[in-house]
């Protein structure tokens, strides 16, 4: 195969991925808490004609030597942890963490995941879960005759009691922090997954030492950005088409070859 072709064809290939990154983005877009994906490139071996520096004759060197390249492909997939829009919705079990932070789930298996995804229910014996049923950690269990919730900015708890019964604090609500957040692992249902990557988890109080605030009564939005995902899809589609181009001119370079010698 003649290396042209080949070189056009990862492009193609790493065009292709990245659209598939752009519309998984785009999917999302209405995602709570959702964390837009960032496609990585880097350029493939090269091939190595003449070395920088190589001599050209007894008295010269090569000041810059000849490198074919081979192409390129995704390397990664990042995810970037910026801040996604505040929606309130004045509802006391809907959290969002603003800053750094995410809260931890307990799974069927009792491993930990993580989230920004702060839309809370209440399962049958009152205690708090995401909308697929799993428990936040640290447990918390709001009583039957509680009749307003309050959450701090520091994440405390509290209760007013129906029939005047007073005010009690349920719990504290913990934040976990990575040091690095892009290398979690995404598992979908909006969850993260500790990895070698992105360190050991820490586990602190909501506004402090950096870690982020809790605010009652608000979702974070995805902080996908409509208008950059179509310019970036728009510049994926002209440089697949590009590299169509490349394709072709290489194949009519080749059928000259092949009807003229």
């Amino acid at each position: 195969m003649d290396a042209s072709l080949w070189v056009a064809k990862t492009g193609l290939t790493a065009q292709q991925s990245r659209l598939t990154v752009i519309s998984n983005n785009l999917s999302n877009v209405n995602t709570v808490g959702f964390k837009k994906d960032r496609a990585v490139f880097e350029d493939l071996l090269y091939q190595n004609v003449r070395q920088p520096g190589a001599s050209t004759d007894a008295q010269t060197i090569s000041p810059t030597g000849l490198m074919m390249g081979t192409g390129t492909r995704i390397i990664a997939t990042e995810k970037i942890h910026s801040q996604g829009n505040m929606i309130s919705t004045e509802n006391a079990l809907d959290l969002a963490i603003t800053g750094r932070g995410f809260f931890q789930i307990q799974q069927a298996d009792g491993t930990f995941s993580y989230t920004r995804d702060g839309s809370f229910k209440l399962n049958d014996q009152g205690q708090v879960v995401t909308a697929n049923g799993q428990l936040l950690v640290p447990a918390l269990t709001i009583p039957v005759n509680a009749g307003s919730l309050t959450v701090g900015r520091d994440g405390t708890v509290d209760a007013e009691l129906e029939a005047g019964a007073g005010k009690v604090t349920l719990g504290q609500i913990q934040v976990a922090r990575f040091v690095n957040e892009a290398g979690l692992q995404p598992m979908g249902r909006n969850l993260y997954r500790e990895t070698t990557a992105s360190g050991t988890v820490e586990i602190g109080i909501p506004g402090l030492a950096g870690i982020g605030e809790v605010m009652q009564g608000a979702l974070e939005a995805s902080n996908v950005n409509v208008v950059e995902e179509m310019v970036n899809m728009i510049e994926t589609q002209r440089a697949y088409e590009v590299n169509s181009k490349a394709i072709a001119a290489a194949d009519g370079m080749l059928r000259f070859l092949n009807n003229n010698l």
